[in-house]
């Protein structure tokens, strides 16, 4: 337990940066919606999909290579880990943005933005210093400084928003009324590429704030070490861009599995500004990722017996816990969707059916990432990666099929279906492989109290007949009737829970 405990405090200080920034940029969703047509929210959508899916082949696994190898018992020096890996990212990301600009006509193109190859061309260079970035941000977390990492995370989503409402609110604010204050360097029909210039900008003070873990040690590069890292990482790479696609290929095949080209951007700007809602889930998943991983190396270096089943407890524990709070999660957004449909614009509200199956999509996705513990710790990362193939091709074969029949409510049906059979076959193979022990049942029994739940305070309560206010007040009381059961089932003291911050009241 005292693992979980640690893990969980981890996962609220990376959840800082990560809540609070993903709630801030979700601000700006109504921003866009607003002041932008559907269909330019479309190619944003768009672009970004590509975006992540370069960000994940230009890492290609070595953010978890790097926490492999800086806890192997073979490199006792984790400096020259970190200096390899950082060489070779920044080696590969500085030939991706040469290859980007020698073909950036045809990339513009195949991006859906060939009247502005600029936003392309901008963007690549913004992908390539955050592929840099991830390095020195692993090296934050793998020293436990998870509070400078969480400050500079929201440095630079606090100049990324301000920057985007300077130049999408203000400048043309200030364009109308004092013009000769901004027609210098301000152009209206830049539109949209504002928000990836606002991008590059942040992703270059990044840069800057990140100068101490840039310097201060000797750049090395040991290509023996290399050699054995892009072996581990590779089927990552592979597992990476297949999970990635997972996400984003939905996205990418919209436009060409939709007859009028119009239509395509429309309903993809409708599908991704809904997409958006399930951002708090997402957030929560993120956070956890970036404590877990170094949780779960960290205590793969203990070799008796009796330190194998300590580690295996904390296993169990963080995915029962981790389904709790996602199922909390879950239930608070479906709960109250009916205010959190308005940070999109009313002409979005069509596409707000897709949410429940984004956000269970998604917890299935965070299920399969507890369970990936299996094949990190015995070096087997090929299971992973044909994991995601599998789901991948699950989700390219029902997007073909769906999408030309229910437009995007087939994205969010093939996503549901693909992390689903992720899930499940990895819970399978991993149980023959590498036993853990998970707590099946009881995790079955939070579902379906979930379940139950989400019937009463969504499906039912509608049909009482009651006032919108009286519906959220029984809602809160069901959220709580949740938590309350899941304290009692687990035997949880709250006395427990607070004694940590209560003794640094103390101290203070």
């Amino acid at each position: 337990m005292a693992g979980v405990k640690s893990l969980a405090k981890d996962t609220a200080v990376y959840g800082l940066s990560s809540i609070v920034g993903r709630f801030l940029n979700w601000m700006l969703v109504p921003l866009y919606t607003h002041c932008f047509a559907v269909d330019d929210y479309g190619i944003v959508t768009y672009v970004y999909s590509v975006v992540a899916l370069a960000m994940v082949v230009l890492t290609y696994g070595m953010e978890t290579g790097f926490f492999r190898f800086a806890n192997h018992e073979r490199w006792n020096d984790p400096m020259e880990v970190y200096s390899t890996a950082l060489i070779s990212l920044t080696g590969s990301s500085v030939v991706f943005v040469a290859a980007t600009l020698a073909f950036l006509n045809p990339v513009s193109v195949w991006m859906e933005c060939a009247s502005h190859p600029e936003y392309v061309a901008i963007m690549a260079v913004c992908v390539a210093l955050d592929a840099v970035l991830t390095m020195p941000y692993s090296y934050l977390r793998f020293r436990g400084r998870a509070m400078r990492f969480a400050i500079i995370r929201l440095v630079n989503i606090g100049v990324n928003i301000g920057l985007n409402l300077f130049f999408i609110l203000l400048c043309p604010w200030l364009m109308e009324h004092v013009p000769g204050s901004v027609e210098w360097f301000y152009r209206p029909e830049f539109g949209i590429g504002y928000i990836f210039l606002a991008n590059l900008i942040a992703s270059a003070v990044n840069i800057a704030m990140m100068i101490p873990e840039l310097c201060g040690f000797r750049w090395r590069f040991n290509a023996r070490l290399w050699r054995e890292m892009l072996r581990y990482s590779l089927p990552l790479l592979v597992l990476g861009v297949a999970g990635i696609m997972n996400q984003t290929i939905d996205k990418i095949l919209y436009p060409s599995l939709v007859s009028d080209p119009a239509e395509a951007m429309y309903g993809l700007g409708i599908y991704g500004a809904n997409y958006k809602i399930a951002v708090v889930l997402l957030v929560f998943l993120q956070a956890f990722r970036f404590a877990y991983e170094p949780f779960i190396f960290a205590r793969a270096k203990t070799g008796s017996h009796a330190d194998r089943e300590e580690s295996f407890a904390s296993y169990r524990d963080a995915m029962k816990y981790f389904v709790v709070f996602a199922l909390f999660i879950f239930l608070a957004v479906m709960f109250f969707l009916g205010v959190l449909r308005h940070f999109v614009a009313e002409r979005y509200f069509s596409g707000l059916k897709v949410v429940p199956l984004v956000m269970l999509a998604e917890l299935f996705f965070g299920i399969f990432f507890n369970l990936s513990v299996w094949y990190k710790l015995t070096d087997r990362t090929v299971w992973g990666m044909w994991f995601s193939l599998m789901g991948l091709a699950t989700t390219v074969i029902l997007n073909i099929v769906l999408v030309p029949q229910i437009s995007y409510m087939g994205c969010a049906v093939a996503a549901l279906c693909s992390y689903g059979l992720m899930m499940a076959v990895s819970y399978i193979v991993g149980a023959h492989k590498y036993p853990i022990g998970y707590p099946v049942r009881r995790i079955a029994l939070y579902f379906a109290l979930a379940g139950a739940m989400y019937l009463a305070g969504v499906v039912l309560l509608p049909m009482a007949g009651i006032g919108e206010f009286a519906q959220y007040a029984v809602r809160v009381l069901l959220l709580s009737l949740y938590l309350w059961t899941v304290v009692k089932i687990e035997h949880i003291r709250p006395a427990e829970l607070l004694a940590p911050v209560l003794s640094r009241l103390r101290r203070r």
